[in-house]
């Protein structure tokens, strides 16, 4: 920790000796204003009739530094967040609504960092990432237009830290359970005389991880430099994310979590030739991913502003996995003859290798005015992504160079234009209209992992249409929308229905939302409700049928919605004292399903026709309570002029009962659970120097839950069988954090 300080004092002079001189005079209003345009450009206003929560600078830097970006957000209306690995750090997602990972649309300075192809977000590519931001938004329903994959239920746009006036440094290391260790520094030089800023930040983390293999040792690292001029601001921003994580996404058998074997993972696992257990320990997923954006922002006036970003995103990776006793013509080999022995199967040392490059700009026009404000951009993006796997070990034939046994492609490009504006007719009164045209074409080619041809082209054209007006009356503020969304198939829906043989259309998905809110703001206390419907047409879902190569296939359901209330309350009753909660009951169905099990006895699928049901993992119930206890906003201790000010924290998370899969059997569900939190810090300032103490408690009440999981069964002539993957959070757990900022 020592050093870590002292690197940060040293990166605290180095840019205090280039600001002797003190920031540019009188630039730093302007400043502001151009640079929040490259942040806000997809944001929704205070008058903008959607959905959203704002999470600020300075709750992010309070969150507990295990947590990846998801499990900070848990606490806000209708989220619910886990983690592969148990904890924070490493594999983790968060569903808004029930809605999933791959159909929520996320932007990092306007730019999706959604997958092109699983249109996914991996967070555990960018650890760390709540540090350098300057908020998050997070819109619930089909929000603003957006670059990248469509919004299809809810949308983050996150911005890098505005241009601070002075100089700055930071050092943080956190110690905490299961052998975590996290350290971070960052400086920056403030706006110099010549206009000129610079920022960097780094982090590292490392731990065990709460499930077997759970480990991880990722790093990241932030940088940004720029000149800023009377009408301009020209940035360049790096952002670099490393990680080294244990393959989790297996999950639990059930009868391992009944047994109460709640760390076990089956990821690496084999038999020896005694027939012992053991465990390939570098069963891992290991990634790296660089984010460069040049940004220019021009002022043409107080009120007209144009912002430009060319962004480039390299990411490449493996998968290193151990798999035990399968065919040599899995990978494209022939059986092989040892010793007089022919073998037909072996033990194999596979790695599935990713190499993508993300080109993408953005260019907005942004008008603000007395009447109205408008804004309309174009955005263009060009994906490619190679998949390839290579044979480095066969246990009956030792190390191997071999060429791969399997190489695609997927190519993806995107344009879209949009046009939005607010027209405030009246003081009381704000109109909204929002157009988006987004034309999509993906080429798919090669052969996959099990040499089946995937080869496949389409282009499809959406329009995506918003409108809405909100009201204001004093402390009342309502509104009501309505929009259509549309989603593309992702490269898995697709690709398992060209290899099932009997191809099956795969058709974009489609979405109305409509939105109807009431906001009441006074002093103390503010509170709000919120109505939505979420109707879904040709819904991809998975309803059991398995291609010819033994993987799920998705299959379009003509009707589905979710329907729900979503209220929220913050009572700020003292100065020492806030209160605050969330609450959203919804009703979360698909109008006719039919489920299908493979027979193995006879051959085919069994049919289940179920008709009206509940979505899977779509709880009815999600609810959050928090209190902030602040005894003392500023007390001086007895050193003179040094003040602390310690605040505690005690949080609550409950979610209901959520079913396994898509046909509501009671057997087949994740119990509801309650988890609480619960932060204490203290910090003492002098002068401008901070130095904060912080303490972490999570699950203080010990809860054994598990928040995800995946289910097969299909029919073997007398009885079902079963397999499952069950998602363990981690028990009560610490964290314990040092910062100092000067």
């Amino acid at each position: 920790m020592k050093k870590k300080l002292k690197q940060a004092a040293v990166a605290a002079a180095f840019v205090a000796a280039f600001t002797a001189a003190g920031p540019v005079a009188g630039a730093q209003e302007e400043v502001e204003h151009l640079d929040t345009v490259v942040i806000t450009v997809s944001r929704a206003g205070e008058m903008t009739p959607v959905t959203f929560t704002s999470v600020p600078k300075e709750e992010l830097e309070r969150a507990n530094p295990m947590n990846s970006l998801p499990m900070t957000l848990s606490l806000q209306p209708s989220v619910i967040s886990m983690s592969e690995g148990g904890t924070g750090l490493g594999y983790s997602k968060m569903t808004v609504r029930g809605v999933k990972g791959s159909q929520i649309n996320v932007t990092f300075n306007g730019i999706t960092l959604n997958d092109a192809e699983s249109q996914e977000v991996f967070w555990v590519n960018i650890p760390a990432l709540s540090s350098i931001l300057s908020d998050v938004q997070l819109q619930r329903g089909l929000g603003t237009s957006a670059s990248g994959a469509g919004a299809f239920g809810a949308s983050v746009n996150m911005g890098t830290k505005l241009i601070p006036v002075r100089a700055f440094a930071k050092a943080e290391v956190a110690r905490g359970s299961w052998n975590t260790l996290m350290t971070s520094v960052a400086a920056g030089t403030g706006l110099l005389p010549g206009g000129i800023f610079a920022d960097a930040a780094y982090s590292k983390s490392f731990t065990d991880g709460y499930i077997r293999n759970a480990k991880a040792d990722v790093q990241s690292a932030f940088g940004a430099v720029g000149l800023v001029r009377k009408r301009d601001v020209i940035r360049f921003t790096w952002l670099f994310g490393d990680q080294h994580t244990g393959i989790t996404w297996n999950g639990l058998p059930l009868s391992k979590w009944e047994a109460g074997e709640y760390r076990y993972n089956s990821a690496g696992e084999y038999y020896d030739s005694f027939g012992n257990v053991r465990y390939y320990d570098n069963e891992t997923d290991n990634y790296t991913q660089h984010h460069l954006q040049l940004n220019w922002t021009h002022g043409f006036s107080s009120g007209l502003t144009w912002s430009t970003t060319v962004n480039r995103t390299k990411g490449d990776g493996y998968y290193d996995q151990l798999k035990a006793s399968k065919k040599f013509s899995k990978y494209g080999l022939s059986p092989v003859t040892v010793g007089g022995v022919e073998y037909s199967k072996a033990d194999f040392n596979i790695l599935k290798y990713m190499d993508n490059t993300l080109w993408a700009s953005n260019s907005d026009l942004k008008y603000t005015g007395e009447k109205i404000d408008a804004t309309a951009g174009i955005n263009l993006s060009h994906y490619s992504g190679d998949h390839f796997g290579n044979v480095r070990w066969i246990s009956v034939l030792g190390e191997q160079d071999l060429d791969p046994w399997y190489t695609n492609n997927g190519t993806k490009k995107e344009g879209s234009i949009y046009a939005r504006a607010e027209f405030r007719p009246l003081g009381w009164l704000t109109a909204y209209a929002d157009l988006q045209y987004r034309l999509v074409n993906l080429v798919m080619t090669g052969e996959d992992d099990d040499n089946v041809d995937i080869s496949y082209r389409n282009t499809w054209g959406f329009f995506n249409p918003r409108a809405g007006a909100t009201a204001v009356f004093g402390a009342h503020k309502a509104y009501l929308s309505a929009a259509m969304g549309h989603r593309e198939p992702g490269r898995t829906d697709l690709k398992e229905n060209i290899k099932d043989g009997a191809w099956r259309e795969v058709r974009p998905e489609k979405m109305i939302d409509i939105e109807a809110g009431y906001q009441y703001s006074a002093d103390r206390v503010t509170a709000g409700a919120n109505l939505y419907l979420m109707e879904y047409y040709d819904m991809l879902l998975e309803t059991g049928r398995i291609s010819a190569v033994g993987n799920a296939i998705k299959e379009n359901i003509d009707r589905g919605w979710r329907r729900g209330v979503e209220l929220s309350a913050a009572w700020t009753p003292s100065r020492a004292i806030r209160v605050d909660g969330n609450l959203t009951l919804s009703i979360n169905q698909i109008a006719d399903y039919t489920a299908y099990y493979e027979d193995w006895d006879a051959g085919g699928y069994m049919e289940n026709h179920i008709g009206k049901t509940t979505m899977l993992l779509s709880p009815s119930v999600i609810g959050m309570g928090r209190i902030e206890f602040t005894p003392f906003t500023a007390r001086k201790s007895v050193h003179e002029g040094v003040r602390h000010t310690p605040v505690f924290t005690l949080s609550g998370k409950y979610v209901g009962a959520q079913y396994w899969d898509n046909t509501q059997s009671p057997e087949r569900r994740i119990p509801a659970y309650f988890v609480a939190d619960f932060s204490a810090r203290e910090s003492f300032s002098l002068k401008d120097n901070v130095l904060t103490f912080s303490l972490f408690i999570n699950n203080i009440l010990g809860a054994r839950y598990y928040a995800d999981v995946w289910v097969y069964r299909a029919w073997d002539g007398t009885a079902w069988y079963q397999e499952e993957g069950l998602t363990p959070q981690a028990p009560r757990n610490l964290m314990f954090k040092i910062t100092y900022s000067f």
